[in-house]
């Protein structure tokens, strides 16, 4: 009698999981990240008046102060198309307060979208920290700028897809990750808006990024742990059905350097979607970047051997002197846009079918290629300026040719393009 009942009760569950049905829409407007040039959004800004009760968040110094010398940013925003800004200590060459905007707002998530589709960027991967998400003030604000995201994403024709940074988290933490995917899926729609969504799809299927996987640093998760969270996005007959954007180490193939010894990552590699290396401060100029693309190559030539897509990583340059003054100021310079292109144009003739800039608004590490001020305030605290002749929207003008350049609406150059529309005197 006990075995008749365990037998009905495990077919009465296989019943179930064959009833259950995706949450998500079919099919998106963004079917493919192939023939895209898109970029990482933290949207992890706060000002203390925006609403978030979060303070200062990422842009303040040492103990939460935002004051001359005590700041996180090298990079100050350009202004002046904001809605809405809030004023600092910080003080411009003409005496004036200098202002900060904040994502938290509806209309600075609007405004970097509008700038998204003026200049031709494709859309925006939407940071989600774990480390964030696990609690209730980070996925308050987070939920926030993500439905702010939705909506603009739709107005100005833009695509989206969550990624999850596993910066902070532990084995502990896979709960987390999967019931917060499910809330999204649940609460906010955010696959299941029907043909004209603008999440984007690969391989047919929702695309989610999981970022920090197979790092050589000691962090608090293991592969078992990815693998746990793989499986249930891959699987789960109501919120799985996804592809998998896999961010990984710089030299993951070799298992070297920056990247764990465990083989069993190229086994995980070998089951997702697209591969995606993480080569931020991996080289500092163009002569160490032209070192870097024999192993551009490799990782190409291994992932089409082992029919997964590869998307890569290309950066404007890099400062994160505020945030730890003993490193130095304005350490990978942009050298007029010329680093980037490099990246860009290499990627491309290596044969990348799409490409990840990061960062859209990154100014703690001076990544950001949105709109940079090239007045910053004076004072203590030093920022990184653009060279003589460079606009500020140089470096969204430089990601939207390059993804003209990557679909071949326009012809290859390995050289930048010059400035167009210069506004190079504010």
């Amino acid at each position: 009698m006990v075995n008749r009942t365990i037998t009905l009760l495990i077919a009465v569950i296989f019943v179930n999981q064959a009833l259950a049905q995706s949450k998500h829409s079919k099919i998106s407007k963004y079917t493919s990240y192939k023939g895209l040039i898109m970029a990482g959004y933290q949207g992890w800004f706060n000002a203390p008046d925006d609403g978030a009760n979060r303070g200062w968040r990422h842009y303040a110094g040492p103990r939460g102060v935002l004051a001359p010398g005590s700041i996180k940013v090298d990079m100050w925003p350009e202004t002046d198309e904001y809605e809405k800004t809030y004023k600092t200590q910080f003080l411009l060459v003409d005496g004036s307060a200098a202002v900060l905007p904040s994502p938290h707002d509806a209309s600075t998530v609007k405004t970097h979208f509008k700038w998204m589709k003026e200049y031709g960027v494709d859309g925006v991967f939407m940071q989600r920290f774990v480390a964030e998400v696990r609690n209730s003030s980070g996925k308050k604000h987070f939920n926030k700028v993500l439905a702010s995201a939705m909506k603009s994403s739709k107005e100005y024709g833009r695509a989206i897809s969550v990624m999850y940074d596993f910066s902070g988290m532990s084995d502990n933490d896979i709960p987390v990750v999967i019931e917060d995917w499910k809330n999204l899926v649940d609460s906010m729609k955010i696959t299941s808006q029907g043909s004209n969504q603008t999440y984007l799809y690969h391989n047919g299927k929702p695309l989610v990024v999981l970022w920090g996987v197979g790092f050589g640093d000691g962090r608090k998760y293991s592969l078992q742990g990815v693998e746990k969270i793989i499986e249930f996005l891959q699987n789960d007959p109501e919120y799985g059905g996804c592809s998998i954007m896999l961010g990984v180490p710089t030299y993951w193939r070799e298992l070297d350097r920056d990247t764990g010894k465990d083989p069993r990552l190229l086994e995980i590699l070998k089951k997702i979607d697209i591969i995606h290396p993480w080569t931020i401060g991996r080289f500092g100029n163009e002569a160490g970047y032209k070192t870097y693309i024999e192993v551009q190559k490799g990782d190409i030539a291994w992932a089409k051997e082992n029919k997964v897509d590869y998307v890569p990583v290309v950066f404007p340059g890099f400062s994160w002197h505020n945030m730890y003054p003993k490193d130095q100021f304005d350490k990978i310079p942009r050298n007029s846009g010329k680093f980037l292109w490099m990246q860009l144009s290499n990627a491309i003739k290596n044969g990348a079918e799409m490409i990840y800039i990061a960062m859209f608004d990154e100014v703690d590490e001076g990544t950001a290629i949105f709109k940079v001020s090239r007045n910053p305030p004076v004072g203590e605290s030093p920022f990184v300026k653009f060279e003589e002749g460079i606009p500020s929207d140089y470096y969204l003008f430089l990601s939207g040719y390059a993804g003209k350049m990557l679909r071949k609406t326009v012809p290859f150059t390995s050289e930048a393009p010059p400035p167009k529309n210069s506004n190079a005197s504010k």
